[in-house]
């Protein structure tokens, strides 16, 4: 269970939203530990990929996730064009979901409190919750951002390829039985369209400031 004084933030949103960038600045700027939960469902759809078999195996894609190994996740493969998709067919698996929820909740009950993105973080994993933000841009924006991505990456991959990738995960987060991307009912909106980096992370401290004020919570 999360203390009263511990600071908990949980980050949701959809994919290449700025969820992460705003997550890691909110961590460094309170000192709170952050894990990027979303590299663990990469390394389950590249786990699965990596074996031969078909992310969209339940059966396999749980068996990764339950043997996988924090500590040995490659930051570098799992960036990989492709390996997102197949991150976003995985998590719509409740098993792969179940397997990795223990981890994430173990992470934000450490004593102080952490900051956590996701898609399903103020809903299942810290539904209690200092701070809840929904971070979120046009899916054009998005696709842009994430085209950038890989072409500073490396990865020949055309815009519309992306956009059409970023819709359909889209609708696969939001219409999955298991954890939808859905705003919790007590989160605050950040639309980053038409913000910098700095504007979006500035707006985010904002409004930890105001939860953890309203709710007595000290650091």
């Amino acid at each position: 269970m999360i203390g009263r004084q511990d600071l908990v933030i949980a980050v949701d949103g959809p994919a290449a939203s700025g969820k992460g960038t705003v997550a890691s600045r909110l961590a460094r700027d309170l000192g709170l530990p952050y894990p990027d939960t979303g590299t663990l469902y990469r390394a389950v759809g590249l786990g699965v990929i990596a074996s031969g078999g078909d992310p969209a195996d339940a059966d396999a894609a749980t068996k990764v996730a339950r043997a996988l190994d924090p500590t040995s996740i490659d930051d570098e493969a799992i960036r990989a064009h492709g390996v997102g998709e197949a991150a976003s067919i995985v998590a719509a698996h409740p098993g792969v979901r179940e397997a990795l929820k223990d981890l994430q909740q173990a992470f934000a009950r450490q004593p102080g409190g952490a900051v956590l993105d996701g898609r399903d973080i103020g809903t299942v994993i810290a539904p209690s919750a200092t701070a809840k933000l929904f971070v979120t841009a046009t899916p054009e924006v998005r696709a842009q951002r994430r085209w950038k991505q890989h072409q500073s990456q490396g990865h020949p991959v055309g815009y519309e390829e992306v956009l059409a990738d970023i819709l359909k995960r889209d609708a696969r987060d939001a219409g999955r039985g298991a954890a939808p991307l859905v705003p919790a009912k007590d989160s605050v909106l950040l639309d980053t369209t038409h913000l910098t980096i700095e504007a979006a992370a500035d707006a985010a401290r904002r409004i930890v400031e105001e939860a953890r004020d309203a709710s007595g919570t000290s650091r």
